[in-house]
């Protein structure tokens, strides 16, 4: 089966305080081989990159109305006139509160979603495939 990946580079900020953020240079990355999750690596003042995973479906949600509990929370908000989407993170290393561009985030959200529609997700693993196989040994 052909996977395919749907990137897209943009500019995030870090929020520090409510009167001070900074630019964070991240990478979203979609993989049809694995439907369910998004993943995020952001280009902090380090060597490697931070990667975060987590459910497409909460990032899909994000973009309309606030979700999510524990280690990540999304949720749309608008900042002088523009609308974003904050990420709201957790690890035991830290929190991070970060702005999205929400047009940038909705406009890859659309790849990933005509690439793999909601609900078709486990079409992609090849789990029946699998099974078939194995019941027919």
């Amino acid at each position: 089966m052909h996977h395919t990946v749907v990137e897209r580079e943009l500019e995030l900020r870090l929020v520090l305080s409510p009167e001070r953020s900074i630019p964070v240079p991240a990478l979203l990355n979609y993989h049809s081989d694995d439907p369910f999750a998004v993943h995020i690596a952001f280009h902090v003042n380090s060597d490697h990159p931070v990667h975060w995973t987590f459910s497409r479906d909460l990032l899909v949600e994000g973009v309309f109305r606030p979700c999510g509990h524990g280690d990540v929370r999304v949720w749309p908000t608008k900042v002088d006139g523009r609308s974003l989407v904050i990420m709201g993170l957790s690890s035991p290393d830290g929190d991070a509160l970060l702005q999205a561009p929400a047009a940038q985030v909705s406009a890859w959200l659309e790849r990933t979603l005509r690439l793999v529609p909601p609900g078709m997700e486990g079409e992609q693993l090849g789990i029946d495939d699998a099974l078939d196989q194995l019941l027919a040994q």
